[in-house]
């Protein structure tokens, strides 16, 4: 009775928000420039060469409405 209940929370609070990831590894991994790494430790990156990972998690709502009123076509 618990996981019913629980899954069911679950997808009504899931359809009210997103998730946004981002990445830069494959752009990192594209850029020539970024093929040498440094050597020692403390010596600087490139900013274009750092890898980045982040994620957001949103609550507004973007969406527009869905219009569900058929056509003349479809009667």
């Amino acid at each position: 009775m618990r996981i019913p209940l629980i899954a069911g929370a679950a997808l009504l609070l899931g359809g009210c928000g997103s998730y946004a990831y981002r990445d830069n590894t494959a752009a990192v991994d594209a850029n020539p420039l970024c093929m040498s790494r440094p050597d020692r430790p403390g010596e600087p990156v490139s900013r274009d060469c750092e890898r980045e990972a982040s994620g957001r998690w949103s609550s507004e709502r973007d969406g527009q409405p869905v219009d569900f009123r058929r056509t003349r076509d479809d009667r």
